[in-house]
């Protein structure tokens, strides 16, 4: 018999494969699985609310960009029909021909969704304004008048 033929039969007998005797198995163990567990759950607890208050703020700062896009469409919407639109005719003027106006040049506004606020809500449109021509207001994160921070109001004026 030879020399492998031998250590073969010797691994049979003691019911032992090679890969038992001290060579090692691919894999992780359940410690080091709990170890990278808990490790990603700091840095989700760091991470996650750091990440909300930045979309919060750029919500915030997208909603002052529309209100300027949205005061330079009025501003052209004044210019070709001569008026500001009436708060009864409201913003959607600016993006639907109402046909009884025969120097209506539109639309003013690229789409619909211009008119919306980034929380999903109605810019309110007052003409004449309190102290302006016209008041360009969204309510915030809340959608109710007052607020701080992503609940404050923002006016087309600030």
């Amino acid at each position: 018999m030879n020399k492998i033929q031998h250590q073969q039969e010797d691994s049979f007998d003691s019911g032992q494969s090679e890969v038992g005797k001290g060579e090692a198995r691919s894999g992780f163990t359940l410690m080091e699985m709990l170890v990278v567990l808990v490790l990603m759950g700091l840095i989700a607890a760091v991470a996650v609310p750091q990440v909300m208050k930045l979309m919060g703020s750029a919500k915030h700062k997208a909603a002052k960009i529309q209100l300027e896009t949205l005061s330079q469409s009025l501003t052209n919407y004044q210019v070709d029909i001569g008026a500001y639109p009436t708060t009864q005719q409201g913003l959607a003027i600016l993006w639907t021909n109402p046909k009884t106006i025969p120097d209506w040049n539109g639309p003013y506004v690229r789409r619909q969704q211009q008119l919306v606020d980034p929380w999903g809500h109605e810019f309110i449109y007052r003409s004449p304004g309190k102290s302006a021509p016209y008041d360009l207001i969204t309510l915030g994160a809340d959608g109710v008048e007052g607020g701080t921070g992503d609940d404050a109001d923002i006016s087309a004026a600030d």
